[in-house]
């Protein structure tokens, strides 16, 4: 049975960003450590050899030369002492004795590691302690006319010796020499490997670095380039265009999940489309409704008000004409239709001044609601005068909306405020204005009767009544109308549970500026019915 071969490219294709930058720097500080180990050796290489050229092959050629040059001092002073008898030729040789033994013991240690070296320097000592004991000692020491004699009777002798010196002192110059040619010649290899192992190093370097990008670019930046690229593709518009790209685990995992998104986004886009369709089909129907509606709208204010008033008006000329002279049922169900004629026309104005909310009123532009406010308490003198209310209110700022419908807010809350007053104490409203970052909160307190808390959801709703028509007039209108006209100016409407000594109601408006309508006059005003 055949065992098939792993796959060496699938096996990295499982190997993230984090994984192959590793095994990158790793294989990079590898070959920089064998690069450092190869240029450090190369190093000391050229280093040892030039300290034993410096130190050893080159004062041990100079030493042995010093010694030469001391014994052939010391040969010329013998010989001129013993050829004249003149006690001055003894100075070079007394000289060259102190030399010779310097030399010697600097060279000493030079040859100590060296065989060869050594055994000729033995042999050079052992020639020149030879000719200095039958030569140069008994020469130098004897006097003028013994010395004349003794160098003649020597003179064979003593050449036969130097020479067989000199030649001893050729050799170990020659082998010295030697030694110090071939370590400049190793020298000179070695600063040349040196050289060309630098030359490798910087090369492997550049070779590493120019692979370290190429890899980076091919497995990291190109791929996040492309994806990139895409991904702007997308955010232009084009969910048309795929994210599948190469490279680490990690950026395909990457651009799976952007794949994904994208395809979400599609998916989110089609049904947007499938909501505008059907957002565009409610808006016809609501457009269809409304026309519908102002439809209402003008044959309420036409068509049924016109019949309305003929049943009033007859039913009012009924009573008047005929009232008395029936019985007392009669003039009560006479009373009934007057009653229920004049309340069904109540009822359909109100209506109608309801519909037209955001439809017919709808100039919007500043409006000081300073005057609005003494606009409608003009309007309320009446009521005001007849209830002996006391109305104050705070300095009121400018807005923006529609001067009509906010003049139909104030009426309808300082109304309902008189309206619902508590019988047994003067009414008394107070209206507040406090800014609140992009918006303004109104709060318009009474010390009515009040609205319990199961029903302050209820009285917003169209037509809801909490009282009887015989308690309080009214056709449940007022506050509903109240918060479509807030809605309409994007506000909020509702009741102050808190708030125990009567009914505040509390109303935003969007605030447009930092000042109020009347800066001049005093922040609590009260108005005189």
């Amino acid at each position: 049975m055949k065992t098939e071969p792993p796959d060496s490219e699938g096996a990295f294709t499982g190997w993230t960003t984090r994984r192959w930058l590793r095994a990158g720097v790793a294989a990079t500080l590898v070959v920089l450590a064998v690069l450092g180990s190869l240029g450090g050796w190369a190093m000391w290489r050229t280093s040892q050899i030039t300290d034993e050229l410096v130190s050893r092959r080159s004062p041990a050629l100079i030493d042995a030369m010093r010694v030469e040059e001391a014994l052939v001092n010391q040969e010329t002073g013998v010989r001129g002492y013993g050829l004249s008898g003149r006690a001055d030729f003894l100075q070079p040789y007394a000289r060259g004795v102190t030399d010779e033994k310097a030399a010697l013991r600097h060279l000493r240690p030079l040859v100590e590691d060296d065989p060869r070296a050594r055994a000729d320097l033995d042999r050079v000592e052992k020639l020149a302690a030879t000719w200095q004991q039958r030569i140069a000692r008994p020469v130098s020491a004897a006097s003028a006319g013994d010395a004349v004699r003794l160098a003649a009777d020597r003179a064979t002798e003593g050449k036969t010796t130097f020479d067989s010196l000199r030649r001893a002192m050729k050799r170990q110059q020659d082998r010295l020499q030697s030694e110090r040619a071939r370590a400049t010649h190793d020298l000179g290899r070695a600063q040349s490997l040196r050289n060309w192992v630098f030359a490798v190093i910087a090369l492997v370097i550049v070779l590493v670095a120019v692979l370290v990008f190429e890899g980076l670019r091919r497995g990291v930046t190109g791929p996040l380039g492309r994806l990139g690229a895409a991904a702007r593709d997308v955010a232009q518009g084009r969910f048309d265009r795929s994210l599948a790209v190469d490279g680490p685990a990690d950026l395909r995992r990457l651009a799976s999940d952007v794949e994904a998104m994208r395809r979400r986004l599609v998916r989110e886009l089609q049904f947007s489309e499938e909501s505008r369709g059907l957002l565009d089909e409610q808006a016809e129907d609501l457009r269809r409704s409304n026309a519908e509606l102002e439809q209402f709208a003008y044959v309420a204010s036409h068509d049924l008000q016109e019949p309305l008033r003929k049943i009033s008006s007859f039913t009012q000329l009924l009573q008047r004409r005929y009232g008395g002279q029936l019985d007392a049922r009669a003039d009560q169900y006479i009373a009934f239709a007057v009653d229920g004629a004049n309340r069904m026309q109540v009822l359909i104005n109100d209506l109608l001044t309801f519909s037209r909310v955001g439809r017919v009123h709808n100039d919007h532009r500043s409006v000081d609601l300073e005057q609005v406010l003494r606009g409608t308490l003009d309007d309320l003198s009446v009521s005001v005068e007849d209830s002996a209310a006391e109305i104050t209110h705070d300095a009121l700022p400018t807005v923006v909306g529609d001067a009509t419908q906010l003049g139909m807010l104030w009426q309808n809350l300082l109304s309902n405020a008189i309206k619902f007053r508590s019988p047994d104490r003067t009414p008394r409203v107070h209206v507040t204005a406090v800014r609140d970052g992009d918006r303004w909160d109104f709060a318009v307190a009474d010390n009515g009767i009040g609205i319990a808390p199961e029903f302050q959801e209820k009285v917003f709703v169209l037509f809801q009544r909490l009282h009887t028509k015989d308690a309080y007039p009214g056709t449940g209108i007022g506050l509903a109308m109240c918060k479509k006209v807030v809605e309409f100016h994007g506000g909020r409407i509702g009741i102050d549970p808190d708030y125990t000594e009567g009914t505040r109601v509390l109303f935003t408006l969007p605030a447009t500026g930092s000042g109020t309508g009347s800066g001049t006059e005093s922040a609590e005003r009260e108005t005189q019915p």
